[in-house]
C-alpha cells in the first residue's frame, strides 16, 4: 500500500512537471490535450491499483481475523472434548478400583496423577505452544493412570532425545493420540498395548501403536484428529503426518 502511495505522488509529481513542460514549449493545444488524457489514463490505473492492493489486503486482514477465531474455537475444542464424561468416568473408575483394593500408597498416588491431568488440561485453554518436555511431563501422569486402569495390559514406552525436550509443539498435541488408541483398539490379555513414542531425524514426534480393532466400531465424533490437525496448521504452519498401514497405526507431530 504504502509503494502504491509513493507511487502516485510521484506520477502525479511528473504529470505536473511534464504539463508544465509541454504547456510551456509546445503550443499545440490539441497535443497538451492529448498527453494530458494519456496521463489521466495512467494515473487512473495506478488508483485502480491502490484500490485493489487495499481490497486484497483487507480481505488477509478478515482471513487472518477469521484463523484467529478457528484458532481459539479448536483450542476451545480440543479442551471439551477431552474433558468429557467418559474421560472422567474412567477416571474415576481406576481410583475406585483402587480404593477397594485398599492400597493407600497407590491409591495416593493416582490421586495426585489425576490432579496434575486435570490441571494440565484446564490451564491449556492459556497456553498455545508448550515444551516437549512439558507435554511428556504430563503424557507421565496420564500414562500412570492408563496402566492401573489395564493392569500391566497397556505400556508406554517413551524414547525421546534430550536435545528435543525444548522443541515446541501445540499444548495438549499427544493426549488425543493416547485416548485414540483407547477408544478404538481391544486392550486385553490377549492384545496387549504397547504405545511408542520417540523423536526422529526429521525434529517429529512420533506416537505409533499396533492395531486392534474393536468388534463393535466405537461411536466417536470423529473431532480428535481434526482439531489436532486444525491447531498444527494454525499455531506452527505445518500438518501432522499420519500413517495407517492396517497392523500400526502412527502420527508424526512436526516440532518447532
Amino acid at each position: 500500500m504504502g509503494y502504491s502511495v509513493l507511487i502516485s505522488i510521484v506520477a502525479y509529481a511528473l504529470y505536473g512537471a511534464i504539463s508544465f513542460f509541454v504547456f510551456t514549449k509546445v503550443r499545440h493545444f490539441g497535443s497538451l490535450v492529448l498527453f494530458q488524457v494519456l496521463v489521466v489514463s495512467v494515473l487512473s490505473t495506478l488508483l485502480g491499483h491502490i484500490v485493489m492492493l487495499y481490497t486484497e489486503k483487507r480481505k488477509k486482514e478478515k482471513q487472518i481475523e477469521e484463523l484467529t477465531v478457528k484458532n481459539l474455537q479448536s483450542r476451545y475444542d480440543a479442551l471439551t472434548n477431552q474433558i468429557n464424561p467418559h474421560f472422567f468416568f474412567n477416571s474415576l473408575n481406576g481410583l475406585t478400583s483402587l480404593i477397594r483394593k485398599k492400597d493407600d500408597r497407590m491409591t495416593l498416588t493416582y490421586v495426585g496423577k489425576l490432579s496434575d491431568v486435570f490441571r494440565y488440561i484446564l490451564q491449556s485453554d492459556k497456553k498455545g505452544m508448550v515444551t516437549l518436555e512439558e507435554e511428556l511431563a504430563f503424557v507421565d501422569a496420564f500414562r500412570y493412570m492408563m496402566e492401573v486402569r489395564f493392569a500391566n495390559k497397556l505400556d508406554y514406552n517413551v524414547n525421546v532425545d534430550s536435545s528435543k525436550l525444548t522443541a515446541r509443539l501445540p499444548v495438549l498435541s499427544i493426549l488425543p493420540l493416547l485416548e485414540n488408541v483407547v477408544v478404538h483398539n481391544m486392550i486385553d490379555s490377549d492384545h496387549k498395548m504397547t504405545i511408542d513414542i520417540y523423536s526422529n531425524d526429521r525434529n517429529e514426534l512420533v506416537v505409533t501403536s499396533p492395531i486392534y480393532p474393536k468388534l463393535v466400531a466405537p461411536v466417536t465424533n470423529g473431532t480428535g484428529l481434526k482439531n489436532l490437525e486444525s491447531r498444527f496448521l494454525l499455531l506452527m504452519n505445518k500438518p501432522i503426518q499420519v500413517a495407517d498401514n492396517g497392523e500400526t497405526f502412527t502420527v508424526y507431530l512436526p516440532l518447532k
